[in-house]
């Protein structure tokens, strides 16, 4: 396994190599604005799904059948609001961070705002997510091989800092297809190898998946049920624009297209693509409900502990390719999170985009800081506090929500030292009601927490606001 590794990270550093010749700022920040947009696209699909999807999405038809398919539906819906709304707005800009519309718009205070917050929810949710992945890697890697978990997570993040140092953002579009054509064709091995030992052929599969009680997608029956049809395309809609549309690192890739036209075909293509590409994880774990049932193999509890009974009962022949997914999957998406903290550090906090030896130390700078993120997660080494940890890190997302939609709804402009009070108010008084509904009423806020957030950012920049003259 560890040469398949070896062999996967070589043929890394090559395209890197290749792809970062002649690099500068510009190379680094907005890959000189020369990138194939079908790139764009097939690459962002593996950087848009994290080793976290390929553990927990098989899993999910255990309890939830294949319902998650209806968000990724409604992702379709929020990724077309995006390239046709949002995508016109930073290219007429025509700069390098998206946050700096928050400046021409509301001015300089909620620009910085808005740039510290992606800071924090960035660098801490991918470090959790990178995390996970750590541990998945300690176990089946790299701990057999006697490698304290310490040196695990610096030799990975460190493998980060080489190959995109120099390209960043160019690198990543040419890095993240190879990538992202490892993930697929590493989620389709492990799909053949079920097939085959469940003695189906291709046509079989596709049968049995279908006639079996946990694909069912559509929720129409209970609206009070959280994977109700209306609730999820909403639900799904919304977690796009905010997590995709607003995010630098999600659009970092997008904003290096030739022209705002193909950057729209890039946007709805892999749009598109999301939803076939996660039926085939869905269709996975039923595949492996029914081999694990046929085989007499006692069913885990724990949706999450599906993926991993699978690669200690196959072995080798879906262990290989199990953690070649993980890593394509994982460093696809860690590795964009590093350049667009390095860029939104260098461009909007420091106001500095043409200067390459600061550039080159930040970007080294939040290699260091992601490493330490990690081990901290390690050292606290607490489920329920990690959680509540990622809780409050998704709550920095509707500051952000709030904060565009007032620019783009309204004409008015909030008072500079208003904006960061309420961008802090906001998340806590969210996670204040939704502590209270739990405890005082059993009622447990899933999405719409998100859009309450959004709706009191906008409601305090409201109140604190002025007409325009």
């Amino acid at each position: 396994m560890i040469a398949v590794i070896i062999l996967y990270f070589v043929v890394l550093f090559a395209i890197s190599r290749w792809a970062a010749r002649r690099a500068s700022n510009e190379t680094f920040f907005r890959g000189n604005r020369q990138s194939p947009w079908y790139m764009v696209a097939f690459g962002m699909v593996g950087a848009s799904i994290s080793g976290i999807t390929l553990v927990s999405v098989p899993g999910m038809v255990m309890t939830s059948q294949m319902a998650y398919l209806q968000l990724c539906i409604g992702f379709i819906l929020g990724y077309v609001f995006i390239a046709f709304v949002l995508l016109p707005v930073y290219y007429r800009l025509n700069v390098a961070s998206i946050y700096a519309y928050l400046g021409e718009r509301l001015g300089p205070t909620a620009h910085l705002t808005g740039s510290w917050f992606f800071l924090l929810s960035k660098m801490t949710g991918a470090a959790l997510r990178f995390y996970v992945v750590c541990l998945v890697l300690q176990q089946f890697v790299f701990g057999p091989m006697g490698w304290p978990f310490w040196l695990t997570a610096v030799a990975l993040v460190l493998l980060i800092w080489l190959y995109t140092r120099r390209g960043g953002i160019r690198t990543l579009v040419f890095t993240d297809t190879f990538q992202t054509f490892c993930l697929l064709a590493a989620l389709l091995l492990i799909i053949f190898m079920v097939i085959r030992g469940l003695g189906y052929s291709v046509g079989e599969a596709v049968s049995a998946v279908a006639a079996d009680e946990h694909s069912r997608i559509f929720v129409l029956d209970d609206w009070r049920s959280p994977q109700n049809l209306w609730k999820q395309l909403v639900s799904g809609a919304f977690i796009v624009i905010v997590m995709t549309g607003l995010d630098q690192d999600m659009m970092q890739k997008n904003l290096t297209c030739k022209t705002l036209r193909e950057a729209q075909k890039d946007m709805c293509s892999y749009g598109v693509a999301f939803v076939p590409v996660n039926l085939l994880f869905l269709a996975l774990g039923v595949l492996l409900l029914q081999y694990f049932a046929q085989a007499g193999i006692a069913i885990p509890q724990k949706g999450d502990e599906l993926m991993p009974l699978a690669v200690e009962h196959f072995g080798m022949w879906v262990g290989v390719p199990f953690v070649i997914g993980i890593v394509a999957a994982s460093f696809s998406s860690a590795d964009s999170a590093l350049t667009s903290l390095t860029t939104i550090f260098c461009v909007d906090i420091c106001r500095r985009q043409d200067d390459e030896r600061l550039r080159k130390y930040v970007h080294l700078g939040m290699c260091g800081v992601f490493v330490g993120f990690i081990l901290a997660f390690r050292i606290l080494n607490n489920t329920s506090l990690i959680d509540a940890i990622y809780t409050l890190v998704g709550y920095t997302y509707g500051p952000l929500l709030g904060l565009f939609a007032f620019g783009l709804l309204t004409k008015r402009r909030p008072r500079g030292s208003w904006v960061p009070v309420v961008c802090v108010a906001s998340p806590l008084l969210c996670y204040a009601l939704s502590t209270i509904a739990k405890q005082q009423f059993d009622y447990q806020f899933g999405y719409e927490l998100l859009l309450m957030n959004g709706l009191l950012t906008f409601i305090g920049c409201l109140a604190g606001s002025a007409r325009p003259r």
